[in-house]
């Protein structure tokens, strides 16, 4: 295999940052299948106490959402809202969205990026000093509504072991699709007018 020249990147030559980005470029592409891999392992290994894993738990927010008719930028936040749980607990939801960052809308991010505050309304008063209100200081916010609905409807109802979810696999081409494009590109990132989640289905 081809290794670089130097060792201070200050030394590094023209030829050497070539052959890192084609390199670079390669490593890039595998991005889904290492998300993929990460979800798998947090069906073995993840929080105690819950009745399902953190893999189901994503899953279950995943499936939800594709059934509300969500598209691909809402179905892959959904499924890795919570990836961050093992390696960053105490910002997990800031994790999350900064995988996502350069691939989904600003809206989509920012939902991610806050919903560990807004989940807080469901469960903080009754752990002392918490403040189950926590989301307030974001109540002016253009997506402040969206952040509501993405924890009322694809998160914090889904902790159900009888829930009848897709699996992992089913969510690969949503990974591959997302992740493939180009990072930052204006047309994936750009602000919005909130748009607010899809409406929810019928149920038949």
């Amino acid at each position: 295999m081809a290794t670089v020249s130097f060792t201070q990147m200050k030394h590094g030559s023209h030829q050497d940052y070539v052959m890192l980005q084609a390199l670079e470029h390669s490593f890039y592409t595998k991005t889904a299948q290492r998300l993929h891999d990460e979800l798998e392992r947090q069906g073995q290994d993840s929080l105690d106490g819950y009745l399902i894993s953190r893999l189901e738990h994503g899953l279950q927010a995943a499936t939800r959402a594709w059934r509300d008719g969500a598209n691909d930028d809402w179905v892959v936040a959904a499924l890795l809202h919570d990836i961050g749980d093992g390696l960053a607990p105490q910002n997990h939801d800031r994790m999350a969205a900064e995988i996502i960052r350069p691939f989904v809308s600003e809206e989509v991010t920012w939902v991610i990026e806050h919903h560990g505050a807004f989940q807080m309304i469901y469960y903080a008063h009754h752990l002392t000093g918490w403040n189950p209100n926590e989301r307030d200081q974001y109540s002016d916010h253009l997506y402040y509504q969206t952040a509501v609905d993405f924890c009322e409807r694809w998160d914090q109802n889904c902790f159900d072991p009888s829930y009848d979810s897709q699996q992992l696999d089913f969510f690969v081409p949503f990974l591959e699709r997302v992740f493939a494009r180009k990072a930052y590109a204006a047309e994936f990132i750009k602000p919005c007018n909130s748009q607010g989640l899809p409406q929810a289905l019928p149920t038949s």
